[in-house]
């Protein structure tokens, strides 16, 4: 590409037709070539934040929902054991190629979704793409999915009955298109529950309006320490434009995007008078 023209509004390229395919064969090839790691570099802190969860609330299968869930990385990667290499090869592969989306899917529950689960919790997509949810579902990566765009729309009835066991929300991009309209649309149909979060959110977009929404509903966030690479920078361009943004933003990015990377920092959000029990502490 050596225009702007395929940047969305943010700057970034844009990757739409890798999430609308039927399959995510297209996904994990265009990803692979950008160095694309959030989720592998999230799997440890959601995976610390699920296992306070089940000690702290006593829930032994939480419901997690995943914002921007595409086909159900997030879940592959926690609940089976693989990680983002893996699911490379998996799909990358001449093997692979050859296949049509039945044989493809039924290759993905003999290698992916058949062993036994690592981690039981139950979990549910919420995307705005019909065939990328639908894959997760038909793969077994998913037990069940939302198919809405929470920003222009309400939850609909069936969806408010979805959402209303959340425990935990998750998001590994996603902040920036979606906003705190999205997540307070969330937890206000989880009722009394009060879902505790996690969200990876690109250093370009801000996390003050969804903070600031979550404080008034009796959240306390919390930024982690340290940033996470998402992905290379596709073109020049995209670069220029994010730093663009940055800049204006008053975020230096010197050390940090300036090498060619997109970076995210992650922010846990929970109700201000729960005290998380994490493996180390002692009740």
């Amino acid at each position: 590409m050596n225009d702007t023209s395929q940047l969305d509004n943010t700057g970034k390229v844009s990757l739409d037709h890798i999430y609308t395919a039927p399959d995510p064969r297209d996904y994990f090839i265009t990803l692979q070539r950008l160095g694309y790691c959030i989720p592998q570099l999230a799997l440890p802190h959601f995976t610390n934040l699920i296992d306070a969860y089940r000690r702290t609330r006593r829930v032994s299968t939480p419901t997690i929902v995943d914002i921007g869930s595409s086909y159900g990385i997030n879940a592959a990667l926690i609940r089976y054991g693989t990680n983002m290499n893996r699911l490379y090869k998996h799909y990358g592969c001449q093997s692979a190629g050859a296949l049509c989306r039945d044989a493809l899917i039924k290759r993905d529950r003999m290698c992916l979704t058949a062993q036994s689960s690592k981690d039981h919790s139950r979990w549910i997509g919420l995307y705005c793409s019909a065939p990328a949810l639908t894959y997760a579902i038909d793969a077994g990566l998913l037990d069940d999915v939302i198919n809405a765009d929470f920003e222009h729309d309400q939850p609909t009835a069936e969806q408010l009955a979805q959402l209303e066991n959340t425990d935990i929300v998750l998001s590994t991009g996603c902040v920036g298109y979606v906003t705190e309209k999205t997540i307070t649309r969330i937890i206000d149909a989880s009722g009394e529950k009060r879902p505790w979060m996690a969200h990876f959110v690109l250093r370009m977009f801000s996390f003050k309006a969804v903070a600031d929404a979550l404080t008034v509903r009796g959240y306390e966030t919390r930024k982690v320490a340290g940033v996470f690479r998402q992905r290379r920078f596709a073109v020049p361009q995209e670069q220029a434009r994010v730093l663009a943004a940055l800049a204006e933003a008053g975020v230096d990015y010197r050390g940090v995007e300036d090498d060619g990377w997109l970076y995210a920092e992650l922010y846990i959000s929970m109700p201000a008078n729960e005290k998380p029990i994490h493996a180390d502490t002692r009740e």
